[in-house]
């Protein structure tokens, strides 16, 4: 659904502090000098990706297919499924010129209740995250038992629901595209006056597909600052580009917490919210590419040599030689020291200071390690 519903916008070219009352309601914290140890801290236990199958409106009203979505969010591993649980009646006005499509591929309650059993019974560690346009959605959600609600950016100046889906107190990813950072805030006090409920900020750009110049990562990071909440990216790229896959993996790689792709059944069927769904063959590659990334990234932390960093060591680092053969009794002159790679390490280049002007105790050969011991 359900782009139709929400404000669509592009990006303006405005300052990001241009906004009338900004410096009232970001004030940047007294601690975040501090906090930089605890981030890097939190960043060395970092957690995987959360990856959400985002099933929209793929079902084409068919829970069949539905089920379909659902067994390949499961089989490729993703963390969270989300439904788009909805009534035409209850989010559109009639005369509405998309009306008639919604209402023939709404699911009925009952369908929904048959696809989260569905879910579950496929993945039982794969949450469900219900994105709700009105009240009686949330209830029904509530019967269901999801894990997380998502509230569309289309409702981000909605008190009352807003208000409604944190009273539930479970988490709520929170849709920002084409919003202003005092819509963002100011849904945020809504959430925190109401309860404790975690808050993810779910970062994309409304269009669907989404041209590569019209995303805004770097933008994304920054909501992750100034609100020091999880950030995800919401991907819309054409599903037959490339970008369908670098721009998530640049997102990953940049620092997103969460990503959220569509999923189809079959994109060849062109049915609604197809331009961005990958397949489910491609879905299950795309998941492997996260995990592949985070294993790249690793830790912002030293950590101790591998057994192959220790053979590499050993081959490529350069080590103190004699340049020449160095008879008992030498006194250590700079030209008489080599740094060259050797069978074994010996003591650094930086070392080499310490040697000069020092005797040997013994005949060194050409080429032979200098090491301490030899050495008066």
């Amino acid at each position: 659904m359900i782009r139709h519903l929400a404000l669509i916008g592009r990006r303006t070219n405005a300052p990001l502090l241009a906004e009338t009352g900004i410096t009232r309601t970001f004030k940047v914290s007294a601690k975040r000098q501090c906090r930089a140890g605890i981030v890097e801290s939190m960043s060395a236990q970092r957690k995987p990706t959360y990856l959400i199958a985002e099933m929209a409106c793929s079902h084409e009203g068919d829970p069949n297919l539905g089920r379909k979505i659902i067994e390949a969010a499961a089989a490729a591993q993703a963390d969270a499924v989300q439904f788009q649980i909805w009534l035409a009646k209850d989010v559109m006005v009639p005369h509405h010129p998309d009306f008639e499509k919604l209402t023939c591929i709404q699911l009925s309650r009952e369908a929904w209740t048959q696809l989260a059993q569905h879910a579950r019974a496929c993945r039982p560690q794969m949450q469900i995250i219900a994105c709700v346009y009105e009240r009686s959605s949330v209830d029904f959600a509530e019967d269901l038992e999801v894990d997380a609600y998502k509230v569309h950016a289309a409702d981000l100046s909605n008190p009352l629901l807003m208000k409604y889906v944190a009273q539930t107190g479970k988490r709520i990813d929170l849709s920002v595209g084409a919003s202003t950072l005092t819509e963002i805030q100011t849904a945020i006090d809504w959430i925190r006056e109401t309860s404790t409920s975690n808050i993810w900020l779910m970062y994309g750009y409304q269009n669907f597909p989404t041209r590569t110049d019209d995303v805004h990562l770097d933008y994304m990071m920054k909501l992750r600052d100034l609100f020091e909440l999880p950030v995800g990216y919401q991907d819309h790229s054409d599903a037959e580009s490339g970008a369908a896959f670098w721009l998530p993996a640049a997102a990953v790689g940049m620092g997103a917490d969460i990503l959220e792709k569509h999923l189809t059944h079959d994109r060849s069927y062109k049915g609604i919210d197809h331009e961005a769904a990958l397949n489910p063959d491609e879905f299950a590659r795309f998941v492997a590419m996260v995990r592949e990334i985070e294993a790249a990234r690793g830790i912002p932390t030293p950590k101790p040599f591998s057994v192959d960093e220790q053979r590499y060591r050993k081959y490529s680092k350069k080590s103190i030689v004699a340049s020449r053969a160095l008879p008992e009794g030498s006194v250590l002159k700079e030209s008489d020291v080599l740094f060259m790679r050797a069978p074994e390490l010996g003591l650094p280049p930086d070392r080499s200071d310490a040697l000069i002007g020092r005797c040997t105790k013994r005949d060194i050969t050409a080429y032979e390690l200098i090491v301490e011991h030899d050495l008066t």
